[in-house]
């Protein structure tokens, strides 16, 4: 099967390479989202309690994370190929063992081992089609392998949702062999192989970008379940993340051209502020994927497969504004397009916030298409600016770089808006039930032939004012999402004006 590949690549097939990293690169963004749905089932099928099962998601974020920064040194030392042929072979194993798993330690560590192999898919995968690829091909390639790391995230949780009703929680694991084997098959047939460097180890700056990035994931990710703050566990891993990070800062000052990750690509204007767009942008796109499924399923009552099916429309947009834009840039000023799409995203938000206990599925989907289309009007652009300034030899280290700001983005939006949905429903509740008496509302709240001063009367009125309690932090978590996209806006023109070359208007979606 691999000699015909490699035929059909010698014969000038690129787009076995664009296929085959489409299809790594798509497996990695999938399995960022897919397994949430699946928690509940994976916990009582491997007895673990709430916060074991939680680690199942936490340790493929830090895993992740952690090595993500140092995926330029790894492509130096060892070469993009071999690097890539590694990760993605890996990443395939892994899924098998988390598929077949007996308990929620081997979960844990077989979830910890695809975080490592999955971190350098998608940044070495972006480097290597904008060096492979002619310019007046950049386009096509790109565009296409940008919708696969755009819609993976949006398609997780509805996938998920499918296979562990209808099959196993096993099979949003198992799903990844068929694919994974594929794109291994395709790489080893059109990748070339490249030269590795000998480049030292930084082994200091490696321990501390592990512990600084690592206990930011860790406070971000368990911070809410912890009480944040007031968990002395969290404030040991803030303070470690903040040590640790300021530490690899002196470190990097003092011995820039041999430390492991290079902070001086935020000199780059572009590419720094590039990096504060992603930034927002992660917050956004996660945060709002990660509040509509539970404000769908408590207080529309939707079951998984309509959330996944109300949700999946935002892939559309997304991908035809994609292919919109990859048309455009080589002949506009790239900035347009990311403020046509903030704009869109906060159009969005805006009619986000007006949803209540209910919402018509229609505006539910409509708005999800007009966000999906501005966050492909956004993320397409975004990098074509941030990497228009930088050297080639430069992307790898950047792309890593700048996947992991988007990351940290992601767990930042994530833990505020669920920190303040639990807040503001607790806060809501006691507002609005010492109203309740005042206005004789406790009898219109209830059903018809139900008593407040009963029993069952008391719980009812108590879930309805939960419901409206928890209607309007949802409200005040896309609102808040509104002005940080808002405020975004005006960074976009702090940017130098870039006209792409006609192939290579989607550079953007390589970061993600």
């Amino acid at each position: 099967m691999i000699d015909r590949l490699k035929q059909h690549a010698a014969a000038g097939g690129t787009g076995l390479l664009v296929g085959s990293v489409m299809l790594a690169t798509l497996m990695q963004a999938l399995d960022t989202t897919i397994a949430n749905v699946a928690l509940p089932d994976m916990q009582g099928a491997l007895s673990a309690t709430q916060d074991q099962v939680a680690w199942v998601l936490t340790s493929y974020i830090v895993a992740s994370a952690i090595l993500t920064p140092i995926t330029g040194w790894m492509s130096g030392r060892f070469g993009r190929r071999r690097v890539l042929v590694v990760s993605v072979a890996g990443f395939t194993l892994a899924s098998l063992l988390c598929g077949i798993a007996n308990g929620i330690g081997e979960m844990v560590l077989f979830r910890l081992l695809q975080g490592m192999f999955g971190a350098a898919l998608v940044p070495i995968s972006q480097s290597l089609l904008l060096d492979t690829f002619p310019k007046e091909k950049h386009g096509a390639a790109m565009a296409l392998w940008g919708m696969g790391i755009m819609i993976g995230p949006i398609l997780g949780p509805p996938l998920g949702g499918f296979l562990t009703e209808n099959y196993s929680w096993r099979w949003v694991f198992l799903i990844n062999l068929p694919i994974g084997a594929l794109a291994l098959a395709g790489i080893l047939a059109s990748v070339k192989k490249d030269v590795p460097q000998q480049r030292p180890l930084d082994f200091t700056g490696l321990l501390l970008l592990a512990l600084g990035i690592g206990g930011l994931q860790l406070m971000l990710d368990r911070g809410q379940g912890e009480d944040w703050f007031g968990s002395l566990e969290i404030q040991v891993e803030a303070a470690v993340a903040f040590l640790a990070l300021y530490a690899y800062g002196l470190w990097w000052w003092n011995r820039r051209e041999r430390a492991l990750l290079d902070l001086g690509l935020f000199r780059n204007a572009n590419f720094a502020i590039g990096c504060l767009l992603i930034f927002v942008i992660g917050i956004v796109l996660f945060a709002t994927l990660a509040l509509l499924p539970p404000y769908l399923s408590s207080l529309m009552n939707y079951p998984v497969l309509t959330i996944g099916l109300v949700l999946a429309p935002r892939g559309i947009g997304t991908m035809l504004s994609m292919m919109i834009v990859g048309r455009l840039l080589g002949r506009i000023d790239a900035r347009w397009p990311i403020l046509t799409g903030l704009a869109l995203m906060a159009l969005s938000l805006h009619g986000m916030t007006r949803f209540g206990v209910e919402a018509a599925m229609t505006d539910i989907v409509w708005l999800g298409v007009v966000q999906g289309f501005g966050l492909g009007l956004v993320f397409v652009p975004i990098s074509t600016v941030a990497y228009s300034t930088l050297q080639p030899a430069q992307r790898t280290e950047a792309a890593g770089l700048f996947s992991l700001i988007r990351n940290i983005g992601s767990s930042v939006g994530i833990s505020v808006v669920f920190t303040l949905l639990a807040r503001g429903t607790q806060t809501n509740h006691a507002e609005i039930a010492a109203r309740v008496p005042a206005f004789g509302a406790e009898t219109t709240l209830l059903p018809p032939g139900l008593d407040p001063a009963t029993a069952s009367g008391a719980a009812w009125l108590n879930a309805e004012v939960t419901r409206q309690a928890a209607a309007i932090a949802y409200a005040n978590d896309f609102q808040l999402m509104l002005w940080l996209t808002v405020c975004a806006m005006p960074l976009v023109l702090l940017m130098r004006a870039a006209r792409a070359p006609a192939g290579v208007a989607t550079d953007a979606a390589a970061a993600h």
